[in-house]
């Protein structure tokens, strides 16, 4: 029985953020921020992507970030991975978890991983092997899961199909990514229900993109329908390099702020969440994007004005 009470989320600014960001960022200070978002209470943050330095070039020190990173036994750290070599990177690396990159569509899987997303599921069965002979923890995703920006809506029966290949992999925890921003909460209540239904035994999540400003919306929709493990990342930073104008993920400190005003606990610190994104707004400004950092907090009230008169009219 889910715990609708709580939710978990995941922060994705360190992978999904960061790789959407031209200009180098400097290890240390890749380090610096992610240290901070380790502090802020987050069970879980997704620290990098491993792989090729010529796909994203912003990544390429994934190695060196997740050496000189602090340690919590509070914060699990996952990372992306593409293929073999990447799962391999990853365990050396130390981290907790990987997950899986698979498209929805054939569309975006030719520009995301260059192969259809079926030749891309028979590239991971030998990954699996691997996986749990070193026993690390895997995961999978599917991104445009709502929608892909070549081919327009995504069927449902797209989804039943990579889940249940996800399956014969031994895989049953599974991210929806709305990678382009072009879900609505009917769809997400609808998908998720009919995947939840077909799939009892897998956790899903949801990884929402806010290029339409539906991302909390749906949110909301997804946790009606018994969804409790969200993605975000603070700042709003983030957008995927294949999905044409997919600005950045729901920002973290609005989904926790949203999720908190509903009664509905995330056990991370806002504050803390919103100090890190005003100095990402301080050194990245032109990739913010926060309706908290715009206008505050609901608890965050003006002073009545003084010497206030009625005005009859």
């Amino acid at each position: 029985m889910v715990n609708k009470s709580e939710v978990t989320i995941t922060e994705v600014c360190p992978r999904d953020g960061f790789q959407s960001i031209s200009e180098w960022i400097p290890t240390e200070e890749k380090v610096r921020i992610i240290n901070r978002l380790i502090d802020c209470g987050f069970k879980q943050i997704e620290v990098s992507s491993f792989v090729h330095p010529k796909a994203i070039p912003q990544l390429k020190d994934a190695d060196d970030v997740l050496k000189q990173i602090k340690r919590s036994s509070d914060v699990k750290l996952r990372a992306l991975v593409p293929n073999s070599r990447g799962l391999e990177r990853a365990i050396a690396a130390g981290v907790d978890k990987v997950k899986l990159m698979l498209s929805a569509s054939d569309s975006h899987s030719i520009s995301n991983a260059n192969c259809t997303t079926e030749e891309a599921l028979q590239k991971y069965e030998p990954l699996i092997g691997l996986a749990e002979h070193q026993a690390m923890k895997i995961s999978g995703s599917i991104s445009v899961a709502f929608g892909c920006p070549y081919e327009g809506e995504v069927p449902v029966e797209r989804l039943v199909m990579i889940c249940e290949r996800y399956r014969s992999l031994g895989i049953t925890e599974v991210s929806l990514a709305d990678t382009t921003g072009m879900a609505n909460p009917l769809r997400i209540k609808n998908n998720v229900r009919e995947l939840r239904n077909r799939f009892p035994e897998f956790t899903f999540s949801l990884h929402l993109h806010n290029t339409r400003g539906m991302a909390f919306a749906n949110a909301v929709a997804g946790w009606e329908e018994g969804i409790v493990h969200f993605d975000s990342s603070t700042g709003g930073l983030g957008g995927c390099p294949y999905a044409p104008g997919a600005s950045g993920n729901i920002a973290s400190e609005d989904l926790i702020h949203g999720f908190e005003e509903m009664g509905i606990r995330t056990n991370v610190s806002l504050d803390q969440v919103l100090n890190v994104a005003k100095d990402l707004q301080d050194s990245l400004p032109q990739y913010v994007d926060s309706f908290l950092l715009k206008a505050g907090k609901c608890s965050d009230l003006s002073a009545s004005p003084k010497g206030q008169q009625k005005v009859e009219l």
